[in-house]
């Protein structure tokens, strides 16, 4: 496949991304456990919140597949594609939860979409090591943001709660995946501005 046919290949993924339902292999964290009452106030901050890690998980989705495009060895395009699959997983699980809770997906999406593309495409220019290091460090603190959003949740909304508990625990396992085929820790700088644009994302999303 051509340099040409890999964008536009990359271009349709963004926009089923963006645009069309997610849909999962695997079940439903949630499924089986009851739709417990929530008050006006507690449905709008559980939306809120899966609205967050719905763009979080929009984010991921354009940092791996960009960094697929440009990673250089097999294998690390391999770990990427695999986590890339997982997050369309996650992507379906928050997109069926807002519904429920009667909200919508952020507007910014596409935004979010094209500067995270371009962001890990940047990172698997830079080689290997780095575009697995990143990885690493984005899935860290995504795991952060989802151990926040567990507190933050409505105690007995048990069914938001069960889709962030094992998005926790995929998200981990990303991180290890990264760490074991040799991403290496990134800069501190490299890291706070990492945190400085996650929490834009996330502030601006919980809203819009």
């Amino acid at each position: 496949m051509n340099s040409l046919d890999k964008l536009i290949t990359e271009f349709d993924k963004g926009l089923r991304t963006v645009f069309a339902p997610a849909h999962s292999v695997r079940p439903q964290p949630d499924r089986g456990r009851a739709e417990t009452p929530l008050s006006e106030s507690e449905k709008k901050q559980a939306a809120a919140l899966m609205r967050v890690n719905h763009s979080g998980e929009v984010c991921a989705q354009a940092l791996y597949n960009g960094q697929a495009l440009t990673a250089r060895n097999p294998a690390t395009e391999t770990a990427l594609r695999q986590a890339s699959e997982e997050e369309t997983e996650h992507l379906a699980w928050c997109e069926k939860r807002i519904g429920e809770l009667g909200s919508h997906k952020s507007l910014l999406n596409p935004v979010w979409y094209a500067g995270s593309f371009a962001l890990g495409a940047l990172a698997g220019a830079l080689g290997d090591k780095w575009n697995l290091g990143f990885l690493a460090e984005t899935e860290k603190q995504v795991g952060k943001h989802i151990e926040s959003h567990l507190a933050r949740l409505p105690v007995q909304d048990e069914k938001s709660r069960a889709i962030l508990e094992q998005m926790k625990i995929d998200e981990a396992r990303h991180a290890t995946t990264a760490l074991e085929h040799g991403g290496v820790e990134l800069p501190l700088p490299v890291k706070l501005a990492m945190q400085l644009s996650s929490k834009i994302m996330t502030s601006t999303t919980y809203w819009i």
